[in-house]
């Protein structure tokens, strides 16, 4: 008797996403993605930061928790409290803090105690993608909130707050990632941070607060985080190892008061994070962390300059850009008449990989002629010869950059690097 294929279409629940295509591997020039740098990963560190904890705590591995409790290894819970405490200002206790898989995993958490189908949230107009796609999937009305050179505009949140509630709309939280923005790389003031916390409790709506890139500060000093302003009301906190350590590790951690906390572990249902994860960061970050992130930041700031000049050597005025405060991304703007979407299209089929603006904002017509360039994996060579290839995409689709270095567009085609 013959087999007959089993169809499992019919039984998929309702929402789940399409398909994703089978990973090809990275296209020659990645400027996608939230990948650093694969030489300042510490991998000898992390060897014998891996060697020395395990020779002493390997036997711990036989429990769920490390001995240390659901909420993660408690070393690492540690040095996060003080890490925090000195970076930040927060003073938390290591019961205040939650170790996730990845700062995603916090998102996904907080999201699941909070929010509901027909929910409204108020985000930055340009943010996380990530955020705005599990918003999308929960059925969440997502409100943006225009930028500036200090972060979200309180200004205009107070009209949006102010409008909800002539609406009888009461939203459930205000998400910012006030400490090198995502995409734009602002650092919200102090001044500013005042202002949200003043409206978050005018309004009775708590702040959910996302600090991933807060290391990556070019000066290395940075505000005060708004939990640390708020004394922890009305505040949830999340961070991530990803960006200053490394990504594949998936370590983030979720900060809140116990009665927030609590309630967020009870979710938590994955019976704990990573533990070898865990064990090799605590043991790396107790001596090294600081050293290494000051060295991390002045390489990501040396590929940020080689990205600049390449856009201006190669677009010249059609790409526009503000120069971040740190980070690992540039938000970039072309002419109205390039098409980001179709832009990111062609570019991806020539081994170039960007990301389309309107992926990144709640305002998708703002974000229709601008890209964000990840420059952080990417060697100086490659994020030249990308940017130069991109270019010529951009001239034969769009007539954009008409010029090169003062050169005719046309005169130069051919000698600014491909994809190949």
């Amino acid at each position: 008797m013959s087999a007959v294929a089993f169809d499992f279409a019919p039984l998929f629940a309702p929402g789940v996403p399409p398909p994703v295509e089978k990973w090809a591997g990275f296209p020659p020039y990645n400027f996608v993605g939230g990948h650093i740098d694969a030489d300042q990963v510490p991998v000898e560190r992390l060897i014998a930061a891996a060697t020395s904890v395990l020779a002493r705590e390997g036997r711990s591995l036989a429990t769920y928790g490390l001995e240390s409790g659901p909420q993660g290894y408690l070393p690492l819970r540690a040095f996060l409290a003080g890490k925090l405490r000195q970076a930040a200002g927060i003073a938390c206790s290591t019961d205040e803090i939650l170790i996730t898989s990845g700062s995603l995993q916090g998102l996904d958490l907080v999201n699941g105690l909070l929010l509901a189908p027909g929910d409204t949230v108020l985000t930055e107009e340009e943010t996380y993608a990530g955020a705005l796609s599990r918003l999308a999937r929960l059925g969440v009305r997502a409100v943006g909130i225009p930028v500036d050179q200090e972060g979200m505009s309180t200004a205009a949140l107070a009209a949006a707050l102010d409008e909800l509630k002539r609406s009888a709309v009461r939203a459930k939280y205000i998400y910012t990632i006030p400490t090198v923005q995502n995409p734009t790389g602002t650092i919200m003031s102090t001044e500013r941070r005042g202002e949200l916390l003043a409206l978050s409790r005018a309004h009775g709506v708590p702040i959910f607060e996302d600090e991933c890139y807060c290391d990556l500060v070019w000066s290395g000093q940075r505000p005060p985080a708004l939990f640390a302003m708020a004394n922890g009301e009305g505040v949830i906190h999340i961070g991530s190892f990803s960006k200053s350590v490394a990504p594949a590790l998936r370590v983030g951690y979720v900060v809140a008061g116990w009665d927030i906390l609590s309630r967020i572990l009870a979710l938590k249902t994955d019976a704990g994070s990573g533990a070898l994860e865990q064990m090799v960061l605590a043991e790396f970050c107790a001596s090294h962390f600081a050293e290494h992130v000051s060295k991390l930041r002045r390489g990501l700031r040396g590929k940020l300059e080689t990205l600049m000049e390449a856009l201006n050597e190669q677009f010249g005025t059609a790409a526009e850009f503000e120069d971040p405060r740190g980070g690992i991304y540039l938000w970039v703007k072309f002419p109205a008449a390039v098409n980001a979407q179709r832009l990111a299209q062609l570019a991806l089929a020539a081994g170039i990989a960007i990301n389309p603006g309107p992926e990144w904002t709640t305002n998708k017509r703002r974000g229709a002629n601008r890209v964000r360039i990840c420059f952080a994996h990417p060697a100086k060579a490659a994020l030249r010869k990308g940017i130069a290839a991109l270019a010529q995409i951009c001239h034969r689709e769009f007539g954009l950059p008409a010029r090169i270095a003062n050169v005719m567009r046309g005169e130069a085609e051919g000698t600014g690097g491909s994809a190949d």
